[in-house]
């Protein structure tokens, strides 16, 4: 880990020195890093593969990032990349951190659902073809299939989640844009400064696709913490800020919904994700 430490405080200043570092996910990376050199103090996020992170991973995140910068997304920056693991062994990047906060209110108000919608389609905005490191996601979180896992008999199933599948899985490839996807919204990689959403952070599950992948996963989400009126927020935001109305609302909804594990974690989670698929399959 030193040499790559090395080169993380190498890339904020020849001088500079990792003065801490914190995890910031259950004792693993990605790592916050303190570093100091004779003309400022920074911090620095580091990112590498972990347990749950693999190299394709580190690498997506950084294919996304620099299409971010390119096209001026509120997302972190990059300061240094070593996908060919030169340093380290593995492959690593250093990026900025955005200040600001990623709490939650279960009492989030119709406005900050509002910018929430609105802040993923700037993303959308970006008409983008497939790539080795952005390749099409099918689903939000799509190194996942909870879906499949259910299917194959390794996870448990219930009616509900069965019916949906088998209707999803009865109905071709919804056509439609294909544009820039964050593919991991949720509330927790938003950073809020106020009633301003700074940026969006961790984009190792990004790539291209419908935009519906993204605004389905995040009307999941907030149905699942703030009650089912809340993705209609969520949906209005979006609309006034691409100028147009979404397309198969309800298919992408169904398929955010279905890409969650049979009880959800928190489990108080699973009833409102059962109500929210339930509406789903209502208007499909």
């Amino acid at each position: 880990m030193r040499p790559v430490l090395a080169w993380a405080a190498a890339c904020v200043d020849g001088d500079a020195r990792v003065a801490g570092v914190r995890a910031l996910h259950a004792g693993e990376g990605p790592w916050l890093l303190r570093i100091e050199s004779s003309r400022r103090l920074i911090e620095v996020v580091l990112r590498a593969p972990t347990s749950r992170i693999d190299d394709g991973m580190i690498a997506t995140n950084v294919a996304a990032l620099m299409l971010a910068e390119q096209h001026a997304l509120p997302a972190p920056r990059l300061l240094g990349v070593d996908l060919d693991g030169q340093v380290g062994g593995v492959p690593v990047s250093a990026e900025t951190v955005v200040t600001g906060s990623s709490a939650w209110s279960a009492r989030a108000s119709a406005d900050r659902l509002r910018a929430a919608g609105a802040a993923i389609a700037r993303v959308h905005q970006i008409p983008q073809a497939p790539s080795g490191h952005l390749p099409v996601r099918p689903r939000p979180i799509a190194v996942d299939d909870f879906a499949r896992e259910r299917r194959m008999g390794r996870m448990p199933a219930t009616p509900l989640l069965e019916r949906a599948d088998a209707l999803i899985q009865g109905i071709a490839a919804m056509p439609g844009p294909t544009v820039f996807v964050h593919g991991d919204v949720w509330p927790g990689n938003m950073m809020w400064r106020g009633s301003v959403c700074r940026a969006l952070i961790d984009w190792k599950t990004a790539g291209v696709g419908d935009p519906g992948v993204d605004l389905g996963e995040l009307r999941k989400q907030v149905a699942m913490a703030n009650g089912p009126d809340a993705p209609r927020y969520v949906l209005e935001g979006w609309e006034r800020a691409s100028g147009f109305r979404a397309g198969e609302v309800a298919y992408w909804d169904a398929v955010a919904a279905l890409n969650t594990p049979t009880e959800c974690d928190p489990p108080r989670h699973t009833a409102p994700r059962d109500e929210f698929l339930r509406t789903a399959l209502e208007q499909l």
